[in-house]
This record gives structure tokens, sequence and C-alpha cells, in this order.
């Protein structure tokens, strides 16, 4: 797997099994790990079939949002994509930073579950409280309902809410390549805080039970944060949520 380095920053793609591809920016090093964001991952979901991707976001704050633009933007013009809309998970801060770069560079459209309109309108308070400052916040252009189906050109997703972590936290799940892109719901060995405002720690268990848990074993899951695990192994291991 190449990866190009630009400090702070590593992008490297990372091939999903079928149809689409997926690009993993994240951030290692730096001001973010005052924050805890210590690696946050922007997933970058391409259909191979026409070149046409979905940005996921989650960046980081920091001095260097300039230097993680430019990167970015290069590396869409490099593998020659066609951003099509920002889909989200949630609204945290660190989930949402890089969208409004990406809905002005690219006249793209964001959205979001409804139900994290309210974490939405807190991000610059929220920013407060870690120590920083927050610019533009982006404003969704629409909603994602869950039981519905996000179509990636040829491939589909089917959108789950989970929420605990936020109030509004949907979940990503592709049966046909097996993988999910779970936010910050569930990680490889632990699972998400629930001390946010509109978190809540017995509906987050709920929802990694009822939501992931009872995906197959072998699904692939890709977190906001973090290596990517499966289900199985979650469900045999995770010290927080046993299956």
């Amino acid at each position: 797997m190449e990866i190009k380095r630009v400090l702070p920053i590593a992008v490297a793609p990372q091939p999903l099994p079928f149809h689409s591809q997926i690009f993993v920016s994240w951030r290692v090093m730096g001001r973010a790990t005052m924050y805890g964001y210590s690696e946050q991952r922007l997933l970058l979901l391409r259909s191979t079939s026409s070149k046409a991707m979905w940005p996921m976001c989650g960046r980081p704050q920091s001095m260097y949002g300039a230097v993680e633009d430019r990167v970015l933007f290069n590396f869409i013009t490099d593998q020659g994509l066609k951003p099509q809309q920002i889909i989200n998970t949630h609204a945290h801060i660190d989930h949402i930073m890089g969208i409004e770069s990406l809905k002005v560079k690219y006249s793209i459209p964001f959205g979001m579950h409804t139900l994290e309109q309210p974490v939405l309108a807190n991000a610059k308070g929220s920013a407060m409280l870690f120590g920083f400052t927050f610019g533009s916040v982006p404003v969704p252009d629409f909603f994602i309902a869950e039981n519905t189906k996000v179509k990636l050109g040829d491939d589909e997703l089917e959108v789950r809410l989970a929420p605990g972590h936020s109030p509004g936290s949907i979940v990503f799940y592709n049966a046909a390549g097996k993988w999910l892109i779970g936010g910050d719901v569930l990680f490889n060995g632990s699972v998400g805080r629930s001390d946010l405002p509109g978190g809540n720690h017995d509906v987050l268990m709920n929802s990694i039970s009822e939501q992931i848990y009872t995906l197959p074993d072998e699904t692939t899951v890709y977190s906001g944060h973090g290596p990517a695990t499966t289900v199985g192994k979650e469900k045999q291991t995770n010290p927080y949520v046993r299956g």
C-alpha cells in the first residue's frame, strides 16, 4: 500500500473487497493529540465504475487545516475523483471540520441525520471546551433517514440509526462487501464516549447490540478513529459490550 506523506498527514488508499474503494486520510501528531483526536479518519468512498466519490468527513482542528485541505484536494485531483455529496455519521466537531472547505471547493451538498442538528448547532461551544475556535459551521443541505439506502454509483449502503455517542449517529452498512462505516459508535477494542451532550451510555450499548452485533461476524468495521476491526472480534473481545 503506497502512502503519500505531507507533514502532518498521511493519505493512503485502502481497497475494499467489491465495487468501491475507500481512501483514508488520518492525523497522528500535532495539537490534535491534545484534544483526543490522535488518529482521525476521513473516508472517501469511490465508485470504480465512474470515478464518482462521496466524502465522509472527519478532521481534527489545528494550525494545519489549510495544509490538510491542500493535500486532500491534490489527492482528489491526482486520483481523478469527482466528489458528489458529503455524508456524515454524526456532527461532533472532529467530524465536521473539513466539510465547509469541501462544499465550497466542489459545490457539493452535505447530509446527516436530522437528530444531529442540536450537536451541529453547538459546534462552536464544543470547540471552546477543547481550547480552540471553530470557523464556519456547515449547514446541512439534506437529511439522511434511518432504514433507507444511500446509492454510491453501482453500490448501496443501508442506513442504521445508532444513537448513544450522539443523538443522531448513523452507521452505513454494505451487505455485498460485508463492511460497515461505523462512525464513533464502536472501535477496535472500545466504544464511543457517551459523556458529551446528547450522549447516553445505555442507549449506546443497545445501539451496538441491535444495530452492529446483529450483522455477520465477518463484517469489517471502519471507525472514525483507530484501526479497522470486525463484528465477530468485538463480540468476543470488546471489554465494554460483548455479543
